[in-house]
């Protein structure tokens, strides 16, 4: 027992400093071509100065490397491997009168607990940064004004919009309807809080739907209630119609026209970053979405491939050893690289592809995202099983 727990701990300890300094590299190689593209990027603009670029490129490291894991933990066990085989420790070992499972048992927990680690710690930390880096992005790269989000009370949405200066002029129409008529002249600047308690889709049509118009200061100016909302182009187009003006009585129109800039486009865009929600967040976050309207198939695809990521760190050790285990006269270095690489690209095809397939609700959410891990694990037992004598 003393023994095993001995041999347990140096390949426990071996593997992990194995991976430790592999990520340290990887992420650095993934910092320096992310900074060079957002210097890039930035360069398009004459007031972002280096150090935040540089800033911006640690925020959205973390996420990066999440996409990495599966990779770190593949080929560092199979450097790990190579480096027992090449010094004939395997040999010994196993001519000690141990069995394949049970040197594989301690990087195999390793691998689970640093899923787990990635799953609970890392995921929420990184989803903090890359909410910054996406803010940052969207304020000094992109110059977006719009800002959306959804709570379990509905859509909120924060736009710019020109005001008159003096009053919000609404009259009627040649058709019996009445749109919103700003005067050129004596334009302020403001801004929109737009709230809608459901969307309808896919035609996009907000239901109970409340504006508040500001000024750039902050000072509230009216209030308008609809009963839809549909967004057509360079405006939002409100139907059934009540606008609330302090001192002045109650105005009643059938159409209204609210100027914006957003697009369909815009909208889904800001809900396509299940990166930014925490791990622990997420399921709360996609009953929202539900409770809401939107679909929220791909937030539930990136939850349960989550939930995965023990299941598949475990299964990279497996297949790492499944080419990497041979003795040194079967089996030549580039070989090995090579059947590495081969499988690597074969993993993160299927997991996209499945994924992809997820999204577009041809299979089911649970299949999507544990069919990677299930099929790694399952193929990597299965080639130890016919290998290995014990």
């Amino acid at each position: 027992m003393k023994v095993a727990l001995t041999l347990s701990n140096y390949l426990a300890k071996r593997y992990s400093i194995n991976l430790v300094l592999l990520l340290i590299g990887l992420l650095s190689i993934v910092y320096l071509f992310d900074t060079v593209e957002l210097i890039r990027r930035a360069s398009k603009h004459n007031d972002i100065p280096i150090a935040l670029v540089l800033q911006m490129g640690l925020l959205k490291l973390p996420d990066v490397g999440q996409t990495l894991f599966p990779f770190a933990v593949l080929f560092s066990a199979m450097y790990t491997f190579w480096q027992l085989t090449r010094r004939y420790e395997l040999i010994v070992i196993r001519a000690s009168g141990f069995s394949v499972w049970q040197f594989l048992l301690p990087m195999a927990i390793i691998g689970i607990l640093f899923g787990v680690l990635q799953m609970a710690v890392i995921n929420p930390v990184g989803a903090v940064f890359i909410s910054k880096f996406e803010d940052m992005e969207r304020t000094y790269l992109k110059r977006q004004k719009n800002q959306i989000a959804v709570f379990e009370e509905g859509l909120w949405l924060r736009q710019p919009v020109l005001i008159e200066a003096s009053s919000i002029d609404n009259t009627d129409n040649n058709d019996g309807g009445n749109t919103d008529r700003i005067q050129k002249e004596n334009l302020i600047e403001g801004y929109v809080v737009v709230r809608a308690q459901r969307i309808e889709q896919p035609e996009w049509v907000l239901k109970n739907v409340t504006v508040f118009y500001f000024t750039r200061d902050n000072d509230f100016l009216q209030r308008v209630d609809a009963k839809s909302a549909t967004l057509e182009k360079d405006y939002w187009h409100l139907k059934n119609v009540t606008i609330h003006k302090s001192r002045a009585p109650l105005q009643l129109n059938t159409n209204y026209m609210l100027p914006t800039t957003l697009t369909i486009r815009d909208i889904q865009d800001s809900f396509s970053s299940p990166e930014s929600m925490s791990f622990w967040k997420l399921p709360a976050y996609i009953r929202t979405l539900e409770q809401t309207g939107f679909d929220a198939t791909r937030l539930k695809i990136y939850y349960q491939n989550l939930l995965s990521q023990p299941l598949m760190f475990c299964a990279m050790i497996l297949l790492a050893a499944t080419v990497s285990m041979r003795p040194p006269r079967m089996r030549g270095t580039f070989t090995i690289i090579a059947s590495g690489v081969f499988l690597g690209f074969i993993i993160f095809f299927l997991s996209s592809f499945l994924q992809a397939m997820g999204s577009s609700q041809q299979i089911p959410v649970f299949l999507a995202a544990w069919s990677p891990a299930l099929i790694s694990f399952l193929l990597g037992l299965s080639v130890m099983m016919n290998i290995e004598d014990g």
